[in-house]
């Protein structure tokens, strides 16, 4: 009798902690960040800073190969349209940064101003010597294609905007924008590893405004060139290592542009399988990311961590666009914006000169 009373209690015991063990357990809440939005206000904010650059020749970084000493000219002579706001692509997308602004916000503070401006720089004879740089002996990889994605997407978003303005310089840089198209598809098929870098070259990012140009214009050529190459560097591609991010100049994450790349290019069944190979942990939801954190705004690698933090929020919400199960990802997207959004603007020339663009590229995309 013994016996048996000594096992009932035993039994007892174990069960009670089994009970313990299964109660449940509490899930860490996520903090809900606020959502930043562009708006007038911080549209004339933001304006300001492509209108401040974008006319100052120095300082200057040409990334230029020299051919004898007859290659040796100012800025404004080689780039008579983008030799602004530091360097070529920076230029470029200053542009865009005014023009996307003046098509969301037609009244903002310096319209008119900004309108000036871009007729004056995107003009025929201005556009014609870029294509003349360009078309140079020594510049066939020149801006590849960190620069070329740029100027197609100054171009779509001229080619969207419904303003006579728009009519005027969609037709002026239509022959830059015809060379960059060649030059993407002429290049393409010669690549045959992708470059999976956080920056200027990155191969997903490159691509990705390139697709979008090419799938606003209906351009078949181009969609189909980008969507060829594509799948044959990314589709087989699975657990992209983000804990190895960002690395300490990156401006762009490999992983998180190879996904919004392929969002863009696979039916949104087919996308869903492929994301849970390549980024698994993004279907939880409470997935977290460490915003990039910049030590030193007035160091121009460094300050690049802030252009990360606005790539990575467009490329979040790109992924998470159309799928509810990825909402969650929303909201990192929001905390990168809110840390780096306050310190772009009144700070340094090193960020200041191109971090407007990727900010309003960012906030652009919180609305969609």
């Amino acid at each position: 009798m013994k016996k048996i009373i000594i096992i009932l209690l035993v039994i007892l015991a174990f069960s009670c902690n089994t009970s313990k063990e299964k109660e449940p357990i509490e899930t860490p809440k996520v903090e809900i960040a606020k959502i930043p939005i562009l708006n007038l206000k911080q549209a004339n904010t933001l304006a300001e800073l492509p209108l401040h650059c974008m006319n100052i020749e120095y300082p200057n970084k040409l990334s230029q190969t020299l051919g004898g000493e007859e290659d040796l000219k100012p800025p404004t002579q080689l780039h008579p349209a983008f030799y602004g706001c530091f360097d070529w692509h920076s230029a470029v997308h200053g542009h865009w940064s005014l023009v996307s602004l003046l098509k969301q916000f037609p009244n903002m503070e310096k319209a008119e101003e900004a309108k000036a401006r871009l007729l004056k720089n995107i003009s025929k004879e201005k556009i014609l010597a870029e294509v003349e740089y360009f078309n140079g002996k020594h510049n066939k990889s020149y801006e590849r294609t960190y620069g070329w994605a740029w100027l197609l997407k100054l171009a779509e978003e001229l080619h969207t905007w419904d303003a006579p303005i728009a009519r005027e310089l969609e037709s002026n840089l239509q022959p830059l924008t015809d060379l960059i198209i060649d030059k993407y598809i002429a290049f393409l098929p010669k690549l045959n590893y992708p470059l999976r870098v956080g920056t200027h070259t990155n191969t997903a990012f490159g691509l990705s405004f390139a697709y979008d140009y090419a799938k606003t214009v209906k351009h078949d050529a181009l969609k189909i060139a980008i969507e060829d190459r594509a799948k044959y560097f990314f589709i087989s591609d699975n657990n992209c290592p983000m804990r190895w991010e960002p690395s300490g100049s990156d401006f762009l994450s490999p992983c998180l542009e190879e996904a919004a790349l392929m969002k863009r290019l696979l039916p949104k069944a087919e996308f869903k399988t492929w994301l849970r190979a390549f980024l698994p942990e993004l279907k939880n939801k409470n997935y977290s990311l460490e915003v990039g954190v910049v030590s030193d705004r007035t160091d121009g690698h460094l300050v690049h961590l802030d252009g990360v933090n606005f790539s990575r929020a467009w490329s979040l919400n790109t992924i998470a666009e159309g799928l509810p199960e990825y909402n969650h990802l929303k909201n990192i997207a929001n905390q990168h914006v809110n840390y780096s959004l306050p310190s772009i603007v009144g700070d340094s020339y090193e960020g200041g000169h191109w971090l407007g663009s990727f900010a309003i590229y960012a906030l652009n995309s919180t609305s969609k």
